[in-house]
C-alpha cells in the first residue's frame, strides 16, 4: 500500500518505477518517461501525453500492465483520462477535414475512456455555450414553430413526435442558438441524460481520425451512448459516403433506443444532395421547422435585447429606425447595432437617428432605404415581364394571380403597411385575401424549389432597389 500523504505526482512517480521494472529500458524511455500526471480529484486521473501515438500504444499494448498499477496506487475507483495536445493534420483527400481524435480530451470533446472493468458514469462535456439559452433567444413569427417544437423536445426528449427535430434556414437566423438552448433545457430538466452538441465538420474530423486509427467501432459506440444528440450543419454530410454510413448506424441506434436527435441545415431535407436516400428518409421522420428572416416586430425585440446586453440607452425612435432600415439576418442586425454603439462611444455622441443613418450607410451594405408597396409591384412586374395595367386589372389568370400573391407576400415581409393597405394597393383586395395570399406563397416556398428560387431573386431585387 501507499502512503495517503503522497501527492498524485508522487504516486505517479511510484507508478513509473513499477512500470520501469516490468518493461524494457527502451520501452520505458520511449512510451512512459514522457508522460506526466497533471491532475487527480480522487476519482479521475489525468495524464498528459506528448501526442496521439502514446494513447494508441498504451491502449493497444500496455493497458494490462498499466491498469493494475494505477488501481493499486490511486484506488479502485480511478478513471483514466488522457490530455493530448491538439494537433491539426491533413485528412485523406477523399474527405478532407480538420483532424480530431474521437473522444480525445481536447477541450471541446472530453475523453470518455475509462479503465475497463470499472463501470462508472462518463463525464461528457455537452459542448454548449452558456449564453445560448431560451432566455436569450428572441421569439417571433419567423422562428416560433422551431422554438415551440424545441421546448417540447426539451420537456420530453425522445418521447415526442419531433424525432428528429430538423431545423433549417439561411445562415445567421439563430439555428445554432435554438438547438443549444434545447440542450441547456434538457440538462436542466433531465440532468441524468447525456447531451452532446457537435458540428458535422467536427463529427467528420473525428470519423476520419477514427478510420485512420482503426477505431470506427469505438467512434460509433461513443455516439450511441448519447441521449440527446445535436448535429449542426447536417448538409456537410454531402458527398461523404463513409461518414454517412457511420451516422446512419448512430441514427438508427438512437432512434430505436428512444433517444432524441436534433439536426440543423441550411436547406430542407428535400434539397440535400449527394446524401443517401435512407438518411434523407429518416430526416423527414420527425418535424422540419423553417427559420426565416425576422419581421419588423421581431427585429424590434432583437434590437432592444441586444441594446440591453450592451448597456446602451436607445430611444424608441432609433429602435424603430433600425428595424425599418436593416433588412438582414439576426447576426447582422446585432452586428450593426454593436457597430452603432461602438461608434457612438468612440465619437462621444448620443445614439440618435441621425448617427444611426450615418453608421448604417457604411456598415457592410446593411443600410436599406424604406421599401414601398409601389416599388415591390414594380420589381415583381419587371421580373415576371407583366404590364402594370394587367397586374392591376381584374384579370384572374394563374400568372397574374400568382404575381399579385408574391407582391402581397413581399409587402407584408418588407413594409410596415397594414394588411388592408397592402390589399388596397394590390388589386383592391381586402385583408383576408392578403393573408390567404401570404399563406399560399409560404406553402409554395416550402414545396416548390423553382418557385422559391424565383421569389428569392425578386426579393433580392426589392432589397437592392
Amino acid at each position: 500500500m501507499f502512503n495517503n500523504a503522497q501527492t498524485y505526482s508522487d504516486k505517479w512517480q511510484t507508478c513509473l518505477d513499477r512500470i520501469k521494472s516490468q518493461t524494457s529500458a527502451e520501452e520505458f524511455e520511449k512510451w512512459f518517461r514522457p508522460i506526466e500526471a497533471i491532475a487527480f480529484d480522487g476519482t479521475k486521473l489525468r495524464l498528459r501525453v506528448p501526442n496521439e501515438s502514446y494513447v494508441n500504444q498504451i491502449e493497444k499494448n500496455y493497458l494490462s500492465l498499466l491498469r493494475p498499477i494505477i488501481l493499486q496506487c490511486y484506488g479502485q475507483q480511478t478513471q483514466l483520462h488522457y490530455a493530448v495536445p491538439r494537433v491539426v493534420t491533413a485528412a485523406p483527400a477523399a474527405e478532407q477535414a480538420s483532424a480530431g481524435r474521437f473522444a480525445a480530451p481536447d477541450p471541446k470533446i472530453k475523453n470518455p475512456f475509462v479503465i475497463p472493468g470499472i463501470p462508472r458514469r462518463l463525464n461528457i462535456d455537452p459542448q454548449l455555450s452558456p449564453n445560448l439559452t431560451f432566455d436569450t433567444f428572441i421569439e417571433g413569427e419567423c422562428n416560433r414553430l422551431a422554438r415551440s417544437a424545441g421546448m417540447s423536445v426539451a420537456v420530453t426528449p425522445g418521447n415526442n413526435p419531433f424525432n428528429p427535430l430538423y431545423i433549417y434556414g439561411n445562415s445567421g437566423l439563430g439555428k445554432t442558438h435554438i438547438v443549444q438552448a434545447i440542450g441547456h433545457e434538457v440538462r436542466q430538466r433531465h440532468p441524468e441524460l447525456y447531451v452532446l452538441y457537435v458540428s458535422m465538420n467536427k463529427f467528420q474530423a473525428q470519423f476520419q481520425t477514427a478510420y485512420k486509427n482503426g477505431e470506427i467501432p469505438d467512434f460509433i459506440h461513443f455516439y450511441q451512448m448519447i441521449d440527446v444528440l445535436i448535429i449542426d450543419d447536417i448538409q456537410e454530410l454531402t458527398g461523404k459516403p463513409g461518414t454517412q454510413n457511420a451516422f446512419f448506424n448512430i441514427f438508427n441506434h438512437l432512434q430505436l433506443a428512444g433517444k432524441q436527435l436534433i439536426l440543423t441545415s441550411d436547406k430542407p431535407p428535400i434539397e440535400l444532395k449527394d446524401i443517401e436516400q435512407r438518411l434523407l428518409t429518416r430526416f423527414k421522420w420527425g418535424l422540419s421547422a423553417p427559420m426565416q428572416l425576422p419581421d419588423y416586430e421581431t427585429k424590434v425585440k432583437i434590437i432592444r435585447a441586444k441594446a440591453e446586453r450592451l448597456g446602451a440607452q436607445i430611444s424608441d425612435e432609433v429602435v424603430a429606425y433600425l428595424a425599418e432600415n436593416i433588412s438582414a439576418n439576426v447576426r447582422e442586425i446585432e452586428g450593426a447595432l454593436s457597430s452603432l454603439v461602438a461608434n457612438a462611444s468612440f465619437l462621444g455622441r448620443k445614439i440618435t437617428t441621425s448617427l444611426a443613418k450615418e453608421i448604417l450607410k457604411v456598415y457592410v451594405k446593411l443600410y436599406q432605404k424604406e421599401i414601398t408597396i409601389e416599388q415591390i409591384i414594380q420589381v415583381v412586374c419587371e421580373h415576371l415581364n407583366i404590364d402594370f395595367e394587367r397586374f392591376n386589372s381584374t384579370e384572374r389568370t394563374r400568372e397574374i394571380a400568382q404575381a399579385r400573391q408574391i407582391a402581397m407576400y413581399l409587402a407584408k415581409q418588407h413594409t410596415k403597411a397594414p394588411l388592408t393597405t397592402i390589399g388596397a394597393a394590390i388589386g383592391g383586395r381586402n385583408h383576408a385575401t392578403v393573408l390567404h395570399s401570404c399563406k399560399a406563397v409560404s406553402n409554395l416556398l416550402e414545396t416548390d424549389k423553382q418557385f422559391r428560387r424565383q421569389v428569392e431573386e425578386i426579393e433580392k431585387m426589392v432589397l437592392a432597389h
